[in-house]
């Protein structure tokens, strides 16, 4: 009974429209565009890790030496604690400036200065800004 009902209905539908052909380059572009949004999601991800290990470590970022940070054990007390800090630093070269050498904004810090003293290389400052950065 019931297709009997729903017989007109469905004669009177419209025809499907054609499927939409996308051209291999363009399937091609889009799953390259694809890889390299995962992979830049990947290395973002693996930058904050690297970042939140370095500065953890006592023998490279030691950044706990003087900074209390969530997470971390054993925190100084003599820097500020280091929170909220996209709202503090919204531009990153901001926060990359101030761990690559902090006494050019302030002569008097005793933050010491990472990348000129090369305590740091400049992947790793940028590794412990990626993870600073979502504090």
């Amino acid at each position: 009974m019931a297709f009997v009902l729903f017989t007109p209905y469905i004669h009177a539908r419209k025809p499907l429209p054609e499927p939409l052909l996308i051209p291999s380059s363009a399937k091609s572009a889009l799953a390259a565009l694809a890889l390299m949004m995962s992979a830049g999601l990947a290395h973002a991800q693996s930058g904050t890790a690297d970042g939140q290990k370095l500065a953890f470590d006592r023998g490279k970022g030691n950044c706990l030496t003087c900074h209390e940070i969530k997470g971390g054990d054993l925190p100084g007390s003599i820097g500020p604690a280091l929170t909220e800090i996209k709202t503090k630093y919204p531009d990153r070269n901001d926060l990359v400036a101030i761990v690559t050498d902090e006494t050019k904004r302030n002569p008097l810090t005793v933050m010491p200065p990472f990348g000129r003293n090369r305590i740091l290389t400049e992947k790793e400052i940028n590794a412990i800004v990626d993870f600073l950065q979502t504090l």
